[in-house]
């Protein structure tokens, strides 16, 4: 069970960063609607690619978070049902952003309007959805952190690495809307939780989760 919970979140860290930070720097271009609009019609693969990295986001999400529910209820029922619905709370944000850069291409292909502004929008709206679903990704981390500390045999510096980069995402949307020229520290309070989720999908795919030690069984009373 650990390690199917390690590649569901493999893949989650896979599809997240090929679609976000790979597809979608390739087609959208802050501040310049044309280009926007001219890449998803010159690389309309590529952005049909972007949309499924997305649902391929939200799946692995969905899983990551039930199967570890799975594995940590019986550490933690409360911090473990979190986990689940935090992260199934993110996956909904994401689905949103796929449904836009679904909406965008449509546009793109069959304009409707001002076609590049209104493919400029839906990816500025499914920028949005990222910046704010953070806040339920390090809601997600936060729990997930307390139950390593909860687990015995688990690395504590693990528990408190993730902790601490769920309570870095926390603050990074925060940042970004109140403070925006502090959008690098915000970039900066994330690093923990990279940290984190490396560690811990290595740990669950090497490792898996210690087994609990063995409960001393009492011998049965003699009759009489």
């Amino acid at each position: 069970m650990a390690r199917l919970t390690g590649i569901f979140y493999l893949g989650l860290a896979l599809t997240g960063g090929l679609g976000f930070l790979l597809v979608r720097s390739r087609l959208f271009v802050a501040g310049d609607a044309p280009a926007t609009l001219a890449n998803l019609v010159a690389h309309e693969g590529l952005a049909r690619a972007g949309i499924a990295l997305e649902l391929l986001v939200v799946l692995t999400q969905a899983l990551t978070a039930v199967w570890f529910y799975r594995l940590f209820r019986r550490t933690d029922a409360v911090a473990a049902g979190s986990i689940a619905a935090f992260g199934l709370v993110n996956a909904v944000a994401i689905l949103g952003s796929a449904a836009l850069l679904g909406t965008a291409l449509d546009v793109a292909r069959r304009p409707i309007g001002d076609a590049a502004a209104t493919v400029q929008l839906m990816y500025v709206v499914s920028g949005h959805l990222w910046t704010t679903g953070a806040l339920f990704f390090g809601l997600w981390l936060i729990p997930m952190g307390w139950c390593v500390l909860r687990s015995p045999g688990m690395p504590r510096l693990l528990g408190r690495v993730l902790v601490a980069g769920g309570v870095g995402y926390l603050l990074s949307p925060f940042l970004e809307y109140l403070v925006p020229q502090a959008a690098a520290l915000a970039d900066v309070l994330t690093l923990p939780a990279t940290v984190g989720e490396v560690w811990m999908v290595g740990y669950l795919l090497v490792r898996g989760l210690p087994a609990p030690a063995p409960t001393a069984v009492l011998p049965a009373p003699s009759p009489g």
